[in-house]
């Protein structure tokens, strides 16, 4: 159950095996349903996860509709890092595309592995910049790219889930209607042929 969450920290630094029980007594696993939600808006994120099997997506509501902005898979965590360090309310969704099970982690339990592993900060900035740098990218992606260039977006960015995750919410992603998107998709696959 901790093997892959074991695996990614010891790609950044080599583990003690002190180190590994602190981390396999400090995430508890967790089990989502598909459409069952890991955060709602409205809520304070008290938990990160590691998703070791399963997929889930982030959205908001704009406009009243919901507006998907990434997915996340196997081997990544997921948090409103906002929120959970904060202890503030979240306006993000986290919810389950397929059933996840998960490892969770509580605020107190990361900072004790922070405060009493040799590279416990140095793991939580990796993990955080990972973080940064995917909502920067979504973020300017919104602002900058058209509705084709995200699709193209979405191809690059999650073409290993692209037969995993409905087309509406590929739709949501790219911020049009399912029926717009057959006709973006169709003018992509015409460019690659």
């Amino acid at each position: 159950m901790y093997s892959n969450l074991i695996h990614l920290i010891n790609q950044i630094t080599t583990l003690g095996n002190n180190e590994i029980e602190l981390i396999k007594s400090s995430f508890k696993p967790l089990n989502i349903n598909k459409g069952d939600y890991f955060l709602e808006a409205g809520k304070i994120n008290r938990h990160v996860g590691f998703i070791n099997k399963g997929l889930v997506r982030y959205f908001v509501y704009k406009d009243g509709e919901e507006s998907t902005f990434e997915f996340t898979k196997e081997g990544e965590f997921i948090a409103d890092y906002q929120s959970f360090n904060n202890k503030c309310i979240s306006v993000q969704n986290i919810q389950a595309i397929e059933p996840c099970e998960i490892l969770i982690i509580n605020f107190d339990n990361v900072q004790t592995i922070f405060n009493t592993t040799k590279n416990g900060n140095l793991i939580g900035r990796l993990i955080v910049e990972h973080r940064f740098d995917v909502m920067v990218n979504q973020l300017l992606a919104v602002y900058m790219q058209n509705h084709e260039q995200r699709y193209q977006s979405f191809i690059s960015n999650y073409s290993d889930l692209s037969q995993r995750i409905p087309q509406y919410l590929i739709a949501s992603y790219v911020g049009v209607k399912p029926q717009s998107l057959s006709r973006i998709r169709r003018r992509f696959a015409k460019n690659i042929s």
